[in-house]
């Protein structure tokens, strides 16, 4: 991929920009912060906390990009041995394994988290890998729109290019069927506040929250399917 480069981030993880775009995968003022906040406190956190006696959940990333989401929810799963992760990510723009290698997110977690790491961008797409005891995989090389799912998710990280790079994965209809996946009490998370977002998850009958952002942005989002 001739058009990404890797900058270095706020808090010096790195992120990739796709220069056709101008738009980074990640916030400019922290990679590795954006997504802990976004993703796993604010998203799989919030939902692990609410359902204290589960024995599985299933999510969805809309865009796994550098991997750096799916990363830290499988170092999450280490922590909870009694909960299978079924964890399902979309790319239809695999990035370049030379690029891959030189992102700095596990030079300060040692051998064994690389090994995971890379087993995520390793594995084979389109069939599930079991990356842990309790962390199964599977990667679609498939854009969301497209996407042809047959199991619905208790968590869905929408990590899709900002709304103004790609206005078309934010319109209604791809935010409908992307909700419409979310089983009784699921979470939609997203780092977007853009207020025509809530309005359409608000008409499509999800409760919406505003919440403070990560670093650099004053807010996000979370939306809860009814139970």
């Amino acid at each position: 991929m001739n058009n990404i480069e890797i900058i270095e981030t706020g808090d010096g993880s790195h992120t990739l920009l796709n220069t056709t775009l101008d738009e980074t995968y990640h916030s400019r003022h922290g990679a590795w912060r954006e997504s802990e906040h976004v993703f796993i406190q604010r998203g799989l956190q919030h939902w692990l906390d609410s359902h204290s006696t589960t024995s599985s959940i299933r999510i969805l990333e809309v865009g796994l990009g550098t991997g750096l989401n799916a990363w830290l929810t499988l170092m999450k799963a280490k922590s909870f041995s009694n909960i299978h992760f079924h964890y399902t990510a979309l790319e239809p723009y695999p990035i370049n394994e030379a690029v891959l290698q030189q992102l700095n997110y596990v030079q300060q977690q040692g051998q064994v988290e690389k090994e995971y790491f890379d087993a995520i961008h390793q594995s084979e797409w389109d069939q599930p890998e079991p990356l842990l005891d309790n962390f199964t995989l599977i990667k679609l090389p498939t854009k969301v729109e497209n996407l042809g799912a047959t199991n619905n998710f208790d968590l869905i990280y929408f990590d899709a290019f900002a709304p103004n790079k790609q206005p078309e994965l934010w319109e209604k209809p791809i935010i409908e069927k992307v909700t419409n996946l979310l089983n009784p009490s699921g979470v939609w998370v997203t780092y977007s506040a853009k207020g025509q977002l809530k309005r359409d998850l608000k008409s499509l009958g999800l409760n919406v929250e505003t919440l403070p952002g990560p670093p650099g942005k004053a807010e996000m989002v979370r939306a809860l399917q009814q139970p």
